[in-house]
């Protein structure tokens, strides 16, 4: 029997803000735009594509595969150029949860590489604060990453 050495990311952050708020900054280009990438382009429909240009050479790519208002969405991931992780070879999953006065946004990122997990940690770890900021009300600036190649 092999295994398949791939591995999942599980990250969890609470967001004072209602999960219909929340959901928006996935669904909406000119809002998503604002937490991650500096171009944005969406089909926020199932089997819709997506587009976000990270920073003019690293461009994440996939289609939205489920899509539940306000409480899940469920999408493709990958790299444009990328052999590791071609779009379409990985899976993120992100669920709102209602809880006390906000959201808890559970991220889930299935079917990574082994050795493209600490890179996506990495990168999650850095855009889902800056969500959380949005979603709040605040402004978190530029994206600093917006300027700089990753790959």
């Amino acid at each position: 029997m092999t295994m398949n050495s791939s591995d999942t990311i599980k990250k969890e952050i609470f967001i004072e803000c209602r999960p219909e708020t929340l959901f928006s900054f996935f669904t909406d280009p000119d809002k998503l735009v604002r937490w991650m990438g500096r171009q944005v382009l969406l089909d926020p429909s199932i089997g819709g594509k997506y587009r976000i240009d990270v920073n003019g050479s690293d461009i994440a790519m996939g289609e939205y595969k489920e899509i539940i208002p306000n409480e899940k969405i469920v999408l493709t991931w990958g790299w444009e150029k990328s052999k590791a992780v071609p779009p379409g070879s990985s899976t993120v999953e992100f669920r709102l949860i209602p809880k006390d006065n906000g959201t808890l946004l559970v991220l889930t990122h299935y079917n990574l590489p082994e050795a493209e997990v600490a890179s996506h940690v990495q990168g999650w770890t850095h855009y889902m604060p800056r969500l959380q900021s949005i979603a709040e009300g605040k402004d978190p600036g530029a994206d600093p990453w917006s300027e700089q190649a990753m790959h």
